[in-house]
């Protein structure tokens, strides 16, 4: 059996995930506040938030960067990462769930679960992470808390379990019904929230509540063995018995506990607080994490804080005097300053300067960091994100961080020449920061272009060259990044000689392509006999070639998606052949293939949800058909709003939040996220 790590049972790793402008931040600075960790609330919209620290944050109001911060409750220690809601910064969540244990997921009441919601929920899944969730602003206008319940069964397949309801809603929400204690709970003004009043549900309210408690009773029976054995020897169903079902079922991902509250108007908070340390897991509660030792097996890594150190660095933020800052989980052992670990990927030692324990824009030194710890690691100088620190004595690699692929490019220059060395070194700075940042010099030009996962993305990445780095470069127009596929399949032959003393070297290749579907990525297969007369180096020298030539399309040289390879033949003439002549033959195959293969480009293609007055819907499509955009679904919101789901090119989206301002008098918003690589029919134009 795993061994347990018995010391840290009332730790809690959470993230708070959610669609843009859900109320995570909002969230996050009520639970600071009423767990005592800050003295006053702050507010997005005053830009005094604790979590969004940085400039581009607190002007825009929104969160850029994750951030980790510590509080208590009840006794338990709960770290908490703040995640951005905005699809551009999609990395900062996708690495913040890779070393979580539990997150709480916030849906807006009246928007319900929006796309962004929607991408980081699976996200969370596929990482196996336990959930809860906060219904928000139940304060507002069109606020509806059944029809999230319906939209979490139905667009997330989740199986929500409701632990507080609320009561009334819009400008009547007073406060929430505790289904399991059978309890109305409800806040002073006075207090900002931090005084939550007790009392009996009241007399209107008390059948419902009753059905809703016996519901989930039911709910629960069904997904907990202990729970279904009461149920159906018709014995009394106490709290903590059901609480104890319930943390069960959440951790095995078989329920999500629910919550109903309004962060704004401070209500709701302290429930959900007492639902993160009854529900989600601490770090011995889940499966051990498994990495791969040296030879590619498998091992079983425990929170044991006596085991070998395994942790992974999952960000890197550049302090002062442009030293590194790691950010790491330790999954297993303990590091402490002074001592040299193992970086897996480099193969070699670094020696840890300092550990900090993380407070958003603030930083707290520590002497050690143990087993479920996540902390500030200074001197970890050859660390990247996605790295694996370990003990020298047992060497470790745990699973890494996969970045998204950018979709959006722009050329930067210096404003002289003289800050061209300035500007390169402010770049390679932010890219070691952001992995989905990439940098490269265009042969033909010589420009510098730079590429990132949106237009607001790379907006904010500049703004951080001038604050950071007092670099201020001259900035081109966006442009799309493209992959480049093929639409037939098709078949070359290539064949190579060369004098070699007094006979030649040659080698004929064949290479077959063909087409798959959107997302499938790239595939190659080798065909080619393993009993041939020469050395096999000689055939996987001509298999790699095959592999990388599909790093560079046969238009303009793009990366290609969406399409199988196959070495199907390979033949070596009478005098043999080297390593050269089978990677030429290779190569004049494959591109052969390629070209007889009906090449194409590819865009990225991006979904849009766009939120308009009723009144605005007409203008609004037409401007979407401009665009190329094709309408999905259309759907009506409470308040005379609508919402259009559809899909475009996002090269013809570039000025598209100008259009929407204009066209609903600046009532209207939009979501823009990635969906696909694809060949896009221009009107007037027939496909490659």
């Amino acid at each position: 059996m795993t061994p347990r790590n018995p010391t840290r049972p009332r730790l809690r790793n959470i993230g708070i995930i959610a669609h843009i402008d859900a109320g995570k931040t909002t969230l996050t600075e009520r639970i600071l506040y009423y767990s005592g960790r800050t003295h006053k609330l702050g507010e997005v919209h005053d830009g005094e938030a604790v979590m969004d620290y940085l400039p581009e944050e607190q002007d825009r109001g929104i969160t850029i960067m994750s951030a980790v911060i510590t509080c208590e409750w009840r006794g338990a220690e709960v770290n908490i990462i703040d995640t951005p809601g905005h699809v551009d910064f999609t990395m900062e969540v996708e690495r913040s769930l890779r070393v979580l244990d539990g997150a709480v997921g916030v849906f807006c009441a009246v928007g319900g679960v929006q796309p962004q919601s929607e991408t980081v929920w699976r996200q969370a899944d596929r990482h196996r992470v336990p959930k809860l969730v906060f219904v928000n602003k139940m304060d507002r206008t069109g606020a509806d808390f059944d029809k999230v319940l319906r939209e979490l069964r139905d667009k997330l397949s989740a199986r929500p379990l409701v632990i507080t309801r609320p009561v009334g809603r819009e400008d009547g929400f007073s406060g929430v019904i505790d289904l399991l204690a059978m309890k109305c709970c409800t806040w002073s003004e006075d207090s900002l929230g931090a005084e939550m009043l007790e009392g009996p549900v009241p007399e209107d309210l008390r059948e419902e509540a009753g059905r809703e408690r016996r519901e989930l009773i039911e709910t629960l029976a069904d997904c907990d063995d202990d729970v279904m054995e009461g149920y159906l020897a018709d014995e009394d169903m106490d709290v903590p018995r059901l609480k104890a079902g319930i943390r069960r079922a959440t951790i095995a991902l078989r329920l999500v506990p629910v919550f109903a509250g309004a962060a704004l108007r401070n209500k709701g908070v302290q429930p959900l607080l007492d639902g993160v340390v009854d529900y989600l897991p601490a770090p011995e509660d889940l499966p051990a994490v498994e990495a791969l030792d040296p030879k590619g097996r498998p091992v079983a890594v425990s929170p044991d804080e006596k085991a070998p150190l395994a942790a992974l660095v999952f960000k890197i933020q550049m302090m002062e005097q442009g030293r590194k800052l790691s950010y790491v989980r330790v999954y297993s052992g303990s590091m402490k300053e002074g001592d040299e670990v193992w970086n897996t990927r480099m193969r070699r030692k670094d020696k840890i300067s300092r550990l900090f324990r993380l407070s958003a824009a603030k930083r707290e030194r520590t002497d050690r960091a143990a087993a479920g710890d996540i902390v500030g690691v200074a001197g970890l100088r050859s660390a990247v994100t996605g790295d694996t620190v370990c003990s020298e004595g047992r060497v470790l690699l745990l699973e890494t961080i996969q970045a998204a692929e950018p979709v959006i490019s722009v050329a930067v220059e210096p404003e002289s020449s003289t800050d061209g060395p300035r500007l390169v070194e402010a770049l390679t700075r932010v890219a070691e920061e952001d992995p989905t940042f990439k940098i490269k010099q265009d042969p033909d030009t010589g420009q510098t272009v730079i590429s990132g996962m949106g237009e607001l993305h790379l907006d904010v990445l500049i703004h951080r060259l001038g604050r950071e780095h007092g670099v201020h470069p001259r900035v081109g127009r966006p442009q799309v990044v493209h992959r480049e596929t093929i639409q037939a399949e098709a078949a070359g032959e290539g064949s190579f000689a060369k004098p070699s003393g007094a006979g030649s070297r040659a080698a004929r290749a064949k290479v077959t392509v063909r087409p798959l579907a959107r997302g499938a990525g790239l595939k190659a297969e080798n065909l080619v006999p393993t009993d041939r007369p020469w050395p096999r180096a000689l055939t996987e020298a001509a298999f790699d070639t095959v592999k990388d030539g599909l790093g560079t399309g046969p238009l303009l040289g793009y990366p290609m998606l969406d399409l199988e390879a196959r070495l199907a033949e390979l033949d070596l003439g009478e005098g043999g052949a080297d390593e050269p002549t089978v990677r030429i033959a290779a190569a004049q195959a494959l591109r052969l293939a390629l070209n007889a293969a009906s090449p194409a480009l590819m865009e990225p293609v991006m979904r849009l949800e766009v939120t308009c007055p009723e009144e605005s819907v007409g203008d609004i499509m037409g401007e979407l058909a401009l665009r190329q955009g094709r309408v999905e679904d259309v759907q009506s919101l409470p308040a005379g709003f609508t919402v259009i789901s559809a899909t475009a090119p996002l090269s013809d989206l570039f000025g598209y939040s100008t259009a929407v301002r204009s066209q609903t008098q600046g009532r209207g918003s939009f979501l823009m996220t990635f969906s696909r690589f694809d060949v896009v029919e221009r009107k007037g134009q027939q496909r490659a």
